[in-house]
C-alpha cells in the first residue's frame, strides 16, 4: 500500500488473489487501494484479527510480473518503501481505492444481417451512416461525424443484430519522409542492428545537429516491422511536442502513447493501459514513463542521457536513465543513449567496456557546420543591462537580415535580487536561504524555491531610502531592453513564466517556424533539442555564475549547457555564430568550447574525478534531515554517524558531515546532511542495507523528517 512503511500487509479474501492484483482495503480508519504481492496460507493461525478485502477490481488484469520486477528492482536499489515505490510508478487513476473506467474504444461493424437489411435513401441520416458501415468499420468518433445521433442509432440496430462490437484492427504499418543517411548515421545504425549482444548499452556521442533523432527514427522502424513495442524518454515536457510531431510524421498510423506531468490523469491512464495491453506501439515520455509495462518491448532510447531532469529530486528518488538501463538488461533489448554532451557517469562506463559508443562527429544537413563561438571580454566592455555593444550589433544584424537569434541567460525573472545602496539590504526570503527575484510585471518579489512571494517595497524596510535598485539580468530584464534598444525586432521570451499553459510549446514552435520571431530570449529550456532552423545567433550571458559553484559537478554540467545551447546556431544553410560573454576568456571549459573540443575536455574533468575520488569513481548516498533547526537536524545525523561507525569502517564506507545543505533554509526547515561514499557499490548498498533495517523504527520525534538519495546530484 501506498504508506511510508517498508513491510506488506496480511487480508483476508474470499478467494485466491494473483500477484499483482489490484483490491481495496480498510487501513486504519481509511479506505485504501492494496496491490497483492503474494497469497499467504488461508489455514494459518494468526495471533491477531485479521481485515477482509474490501473489494476486488479486476476490470484490468492483474498488474504484469515485468512490472512488478522493476518495482522491486527500483525499491531496493534506491532503498525506498516497496509500497510507495509501487504506487510512485502508477498512473494515479490506478491508485485510488475505485475501479477505473476506460473508453470503450471497440468499432462498430455490420453484421452479416445489417449488410442484408436495406435502408431507405429517404431516412437520409440513418442511409448515410449504414452506407459508412458498408465502406468500413466506424469508430465511435467517425460514427458521430457522420451522424451527430449515431449512439441512438446504433444501439438500436445493435439490439436488432445489424451491428456488434469488434477490436479495431491493427493498421498496418506506414512510414513516411525518411530521410537518407549519411556515412557515419548508416555506420551507427548497421552496428546497433548487427549487434550479438543487444542488452549491452550503446552511447550515441552526436554533436548538436548529427542526426541523432533519424537514427533513432529508422531504428524503431525495423522493430515496429518486427511487431515489437518501444520507448522513447525525454528529460523535459518541453522536448515532446517537437518529437512528437516527428514520429507522428513518420509513422502517421502508429499507435503511439504520450506520458508527461501535464497530461491529465484520464488521458495518462488510456495512455498507460494501452501500452500495457500492446495497443500502444511507441511511448513517449519523460522520466516516469520508465516503468510503463511493455509486452512487447524491443529497444528503449534515452535521448538527452546526460540531462538531470531524469533524477527525481522527492519522494521516490530514482534516476530514470540507471531504470531504463536495467530494465533493458532485464528484458534482453538494446537500449541507445544519445547525446551530445555525454555525462562522466556513461563515459566512464564507456571506459570500462560496460557501454560501447558510436560517434556522429559531423552536423547531418549538407550545408551546416558547427557554429564559431568568440569569446566577448566583459572585463573591458561596456554592458548596458548586461548586453555589450558587440552582442546588441550582431543581434541588430541578424535582425536587418531577418534572421533568428537567441540571447540565453539562466534567469528568469527582471533581477536576482533588489538592494539598497545605503545600508546594503538584499531582498531575501523569509523562509528560505535564497534571495527573492523580482518579477516586474506582477510587482512582485518572488522566491523561485519555495514560492513565497510578497509585493516590491517603495523604501528600504530597514532604512527607509528610497533609491533600492534591481540588481543582475533575468529574462524579463533582457526582453525589455532588447525591446529599447531593437525597437523593430519581434521578441519572444522563453520561460518557465510563459510556458505553464498546455499548449504554449506548439504556439512557441508555430511562431518560430512561421518566421514571426526575431530574437528568443530564454533559460536553459531553450538548451536542448530544439532545432531552429533559421538560427544563426546564439548570445550566452551570465555564464560566469556556475564558476564560483561548491558542486563538483558544477564544471561538468556548465560545460554540457554552453555546448547544447551553442549547438542551436547553425544547424542548417546559415552559419552560426556564439557570443558569450565572460570576465574569465581564458578559462579552459570556455577554451574547448571555443575548440569544441569536448572529448578533451571530459577527459580533463574524468581525471579530476579519479584523482579525488569523486564519482564516477567512486559511489554515494546522502542523507539529509530538515527540522525547525539547523541543531536538530545535526544532532539527528550525529547520532547516526556514530551508530555507523563500526560497520562503516569495516566496509571500507567514508561517511563525511554531518554538514549543512547547500541551501540551509527551505521552507521555513533547516537542512543538514550525511554523505557515504565507497569505491565499491556493493559495499555501499551493505551499509545502506543495514541503515534502512533499523533507521524507519527510530523515534525521530515529529518535527524531523529525513530521506536517503542514492547516487545523489546535488551534493
Amino acid at each position: 500500500m501506498d504508506v511510508p512503511l517498508w513491510s506488506t500487509f496480511s487480508y483476508l479474501a474470499d478467494r485466491s488473489l494473483p500477484r499483482g492484483q489490484r483490491v481495496r482495503v480498510s487501513f486504519g480508519s481509511r479506505r485504501m487501494c492494496g496491490v497483492v504481492t503474494n497469497n499467504g496460507n488461508a489455514e494459518q493461525q494468526y495471533a491477531f484479527r485479521i481485515k477482509c478485502v474490501d473489494e476486488v477490481f479486476d476490470e484490468l488484469p492483474p498488474l504484469p510480473e515485468a512490472f512488478l520486477d522493476l518495482v522491486n528492482f527500483a525499491a531496493g536499489y534506491y532503498h525506498h518503501p516497496y509500497g510507495q515505490t509501487l504506487f510512485t510508478a502508477l498512473p494515479t487513476a490506478l491508485r485510488e481505492p475505485r475501479a477505473v473506467r476506460l473508453p470503450d474504444r471497440r468499432v462498430w461493424r455490420l453484421t452479416p444481417a445489417g449488410r442484408d437489411a436495406e435502408v431507405a435513401p429517404r431516412h437520409k441520416v440513418r442511409h448515410a451512416l449504414w452506407q459508412a458501415l458498408c465502406a468500413d468499420d466506424l469508430a465511435p468518433e467517425g460514427a458521430r461525424a457522420v451522424a451527430p445521433s449515431a449512439a441512438t442509432i446504433l444501439k438500436a440496430w445493435q439490439d436488432s443484430g445489424w451491428v456488434t462490437r469488434v477490436d479495431a484492427a491493427v493498421p498496418p504499418l506506414a512510414v513516411e519522409g525518411v530521410i537518407p543517411l549519411n556515412t557515419a548515421q548508416r555506420a551507427a545504425l548497421d552496428a546497433i542492428e548487427a549487434s550479438s549482444a543487444p542488452h549491452k548499452p550503446w552511447l550515441l556521442h552526436g554533436v548538436t545537429g548529427s542526426g541523432k533523432t533519424e537514427v533513432y527514427l529508422q531504428l524503431i522502424e525495423r522493430q515496429l516491422r518486427a511487431g515489437r513495442q518501444v520507448l522513447v524518454l525525454v528529460p523535459e515536457i518541453n522536448l515532446t511536442p517537437q518529437l512528437i510531431a516527428r514520429f507522428t510524421q513518420r509513422f502517421p498510423l502508429t499507435p503511439t502513447a504520450v506520458l508527461h506531468s501535464h497530461v491529465a490523469d484520464g488521458e495518462r491512464l488510456v495512455a498507460w493501459v494501452d501500452a500495457w495491453q500492446g495497443r500502444a506501439r511507441i511511448v513517449i515520455g519523460t522520466r516516469l514513463a520508465v516503468f510503463t509495462p511493455m509486452p512487447e518491448l524491443g529497444m528503449v532510447i534515452v535521448d538527452e542521457e546526460h540531462d538531470g531532469s531524469f533524477k527525481q529530486q522527492d519522494g521516490l528518488r530514482y534516476h530514470a536513465r540507471d531504470l531504463a538501463v536495467w530494465r533493458a538488461h532485464r528484458a534482453a533489448v538494446p537500449i541507445v543513449l544519445g547525446s551530445a554532451t555525454p555525462c562522466l557517469e556513461t563515459l566512464a562506463n564507456v571506459d570500462a567496456g560496460r557501454y560501447r559508443r558510436l560517434v556522429l562527429a559531423e552536423r547531418a544537413h549538407h550545408a551546416a557546420a558547427l557554429p564559431t563561438v568568440r569569446l566577448v571580454d566583459v572585463r573591458r566592455a561596456k554592458r548596458s543591462e548586461g548586453l555589450t555593444d558587440e552582442v546588441l550589433a550582431a543581434l541588430a544584424d541578424r535582425v536587418r537580415k531577418r534572421e533568428l537569434s537567441l540571447v540565453y541567460i539562466n534567469r528568469r525573472g527582471f533581477a536576482p535580487v533588489v538592494a539598497c545602496t545605503e545600508c546594503g539590504w538584499l531582498s531575501g526570503c523569509p523562509r528560505c536561504s535564497a534571495k527573492l527575484v523580482v518579477h516586474l510585471l506582477e510587482r512582485k518579489l518572488r522566491c523561485h524555491h519555495c514560492g513565497w512571494e510578497e509585493a516590491v517595497p517603495h523604501v528600504c524596510p530597514d532604512c527607509g531610502n528610497t533609491d533600492i535598485k534591481p540588481l543582475g539580468e533575468g529574462t524579463q530584464r533582457l526582453e525589455a531592453a532588447l525591446g529599447r534598444a531593437l525597437p523593430t525586432a519581434r521578441i519572444l521570451r522563453i520561460d518557465r513564466d510563459t510556458t505553464q499553459r498546455r499548449e504554449a510549446w506548439n504556439d512557441i514552435y508555430r511562431q518560430v517556424h512561421a518566421g514571426e520571431v526575431d530574437i528568443l530570449v530564454g533559460t536553459q529550456m531553450l538548451a536542448k533539442g530544439h532545432d531552429f532552423g533559421a538560427l544563426s545567433l546564439v548570445a550566452i550571458l551570465n555564464a560566469d555564475a556556475a564558476l564560483y559553484s561548491a558542486d563538483f559537478r558544477a564544471s561538468e554540467r556548465l560545460f554540457s549547457q554552453l555546448i547544447q545551447v551553442a549547438g542551436r546556431a547553425g544547424r542548417a544553410e546559415r552559419p552560426g555564430e556564439v557570443l558569450l560573454q565572460t570576465q574569465w576568456p581564458e578559462h579552459p571549459l570556455y577554451q574547448a568550447l571555443v575548440a569544441h573540443d569536448f572529448d578533451r575536455y571530459a577527459a580533463e574533468l574524468l581525471g579530476e574525478r579519479r584523482q579525488l575520488g569523486f564519482p564516477p569513481a567512486s559511489f554515494q548516498a546522502q542523507l539529509r534531515a530538515d527540522a525547525p533547526t539547523l541543531a536538530e537536524a545535526s544532532d539527528f545525523l550525529h547520532t547516526i554517524r556514530e551508530r555507523l561507525a563500526q560497520p562503516a569502517q569495516a566496509s571500507g564506507v567514508a561517511v563525511c558531515g554531518p554538514a549543512p545543505a547547500l541551501m540551509v533554509k527551505l521552507a521555513n526547515r533547516e537542512r543538514a546532511q550525511l554523505v557515504l561514499e565507497s569505491p565499491q557499490r556493493a559495499a555501499l548498498h551493505q551499509l545502506l542495507n543495514q541503515l534502512t533495517e533499523w533507521l524507519p523504527a527510530q523515534n525521530v520525534g515529529r518535527g524531523l523528517r529525513w530521506s536517503l538519495d542514492v547516487d545523489p546530484q546535488d551534493t
